[in-house]
């Protein structure tokens, strides 16, 4: 269920308790009487009942709903990216609070608006912060020049990546400004490292993953300095935590 759908079920909720509380009640003649203290009190109608259940949903619902717009929400895998790390149809919880105030680092699995046109946001390791020398050569990934040990991937890439002359070459072609987020050369502090505020990253599933090596950079915030989504609003949505379906899957994802 989404935030609005979830507000949407409150203010309905919302509305009929209203309209109970506001319509005059009968007090039937038969009603059974309750003792309670050794005084006798006439047993709660059912209007009465149904207001007390009704209030607890709202504030269930009005908790769950600060929940999953500030602190944390659920995710569902659509494709197979993320493979093995994430199967098609699991469910994750995503932490929206920690990017607020810090960033990613790397190795997290994180959700994100890509740089391209899509409905539904994208969910990637993070392979490059900012700074980084970054290379893939022979199937290895190369932060810094040290070779990194993936052993959470599904193959070695099939590509020969490099950072540089201020743009991602892959397969010697260069990505482009107009088709991926490549941002201008005055935003970055060197030709061959990520520039500041950008992250390079990449599904796990690394020949079946549209990712960074085909659209370029992901960003912390701002808007999207180029590609398709040039100008619109760019982020991180939160930090995947949890593998939380199904039960025979229930993980802390790292």
């Amino acid at each position: 269920m989404t935030p609005l759908q979830l507000l949407a079920l409150i203010c309905v909720l919302a509305v009929v308790r209203v309209a109970i509380s506001i319509k005059p009640e009968k007090v039937p003649v038969a009603a059974t009487p309750m003792v309670a203290d050794g005084v006798i009190e006439p047993a709660p109608s059912a209007r009465t009942i149904i207001r007390e259940y009704l209030d607890a949903f709202i504030v269930a619902g009005l908790v769950a709903l600060l929940l999953i717009t500030f602190v944390v929400r659920t995710f569902f895998i659509p494709s197979g990216s993320m493979e093995p790390t994430l199967q098609i149809h699991d469910v994750l919880l995503v932490n929206e609070f920690e990017y607020r105030f810090s960033k990613p680092h790397h190795g997290d699995i994180v959700v994100f608006p890509p740089p391209i046109p899509t409905t539904n946001d994208f969910i990637k390791r993070t392979i490059g912060i900012p700074g980084d020398k970054f290379r893939i050569h022979n199937g290895t990934v190369y932060i810094n020049d040290v070779a990194q040990d993936e052993n959470y991937i599904a193959q070695k890439p099939a590509y020969e990546l490099e950072i540089k002359q201020y743009g991602i070459s892959v397969d010697g072609v260069p990505l482009t400004p107009d088709t991926s987020n490549i941002p201008p050369k005055s935003m970055w502090q060197a030709p061959d490292r990520i520039p500041e505020g950008f992250y390079f990253m990449m599904g796990d599933n690394r020949n079946n993953s549209e990712d960074s090596h085909m659209w370029g950079f992901s960003q912390t915030g701002g808007t999207f300095a180029n590609g398709p989504r040039k100008g619109a609003k760019a982020g991180f949505t939160g930090h995947a935590f949890l593998l939380f379906w199904p039960l025979n899957r229930i993980r802390i994802l790292h």
